[in-house]
């Protein structure tokens, strides 16, 4: 398989429609607990654990790119409620992490992040099995971890999420030609290919960020024989799971208690 070369879109124009860093932090609540994950020297990323039992399944998220993973205070007890551990990731530049953010980074950082949440869940003596989930742009890292780390994860769930980078680029009106992208493109597309382990999309028909042929496109090119498309009526790009709450969470539920 060819390693995409996402360094093609670490360009300061690009970065800055592709990321929208936040310092903001909170104190973690109660049952919730911070990290910093180290990835490099003197750069660390921030991450929010909430807990919710020794036995319920963990699920690794990575979110989009204009939140930060205290945001999910209010999310987390609907995962709670279903006996799901959810461990939230920040990227650099956003909430308590260090650097900057780039394409690059972000895939390379979810590695050192997926390691760190191992020995999270290792240590806590958590034995309900990991997944791993990604939001909007965090569904690169996620699709990243779920080719990588098949036999250490029971699944995988991309909610709003993209198979094109440049295609989500031109959507919002960037004017994009790069040499090479189309071969990193189809590089991209062959980790979503190589994916086997089952697979769980979420998406929103009034999306127009994302617009739904982009999640109908990277859930035809997922390789999992066990796949399955949910596609929440009305829902637009971040008002998702509350205009679709009892159907995105019904969904969220039955998945994770049949692959974990």
């Amino acid at each position: 398989m060819t390693t995409p070369d996402y360094s093609i879109l670490d360009r300061p124009e690009i970065l800055g429609f592709i990321f929208y860093p936040r310092v903001d932090w909170t104190a973690a609540p109660a049952g919730a607990s911070d990290h910093l994950v180290p990835v490099e020297e003197g750069v660390s990323i921030s991450c929010r654990f909430y807990f919710a039992g020794l036995d319920g399944p963990s699920i690794l998220f990575f979110h989009g790119n204009g939140e930060v993973s205290c945001d999910y205070d209010a999310i987390a007890p609907m995962y709670r409620k279903l006996g799901l551990n959810l461990f939230v990731a920040d990227y650099r530049g956003y909430g308590q992490s260090g650097g900057r953010p780039s394409i690059s980074h972000l895939i390379s950082d979810s590695h050192a992040v997926y390691r760190y949440f191992r020995e999270i869940l290792r240590h806590g003596r958590l034995t309900g099995g990991a997944l791993v989930m990604g939001r909007s742009l965090g569904g690169y890292p996620a699709i990243e971890l779920g080719c990588s780390y098949q036999g250490g994860l029971r699944g995988i769930i991309i909610e709003s999420g993209f198979a094109s980078i440049g295609r989500l680029l031109r959507n919002i009106g960037f004017p994009l030609q790069l040499s090479g992208l189309v071969e990193a493109e189809e590089a991209h597309m062959d980790k979503v290919r190589s994916i086997r382990i089952p697979a769980l999309v979420i998406h929103g028909d009034r999306d127009s960020l994302v617009p739904l042929r982009e999640g109908e496109a990277l859930y035809a090119g997922l390789g999992a024989a066990d796949k399955r498309l949910v596609v929440i009526e009305g829902g637009g790009h971040n008002d998702i799971m509350l205009v679709g709450r009892e159907q995105y969470f019904s969904a969220v539920r039955d998945f994770v208690g049949r692959v974990s």
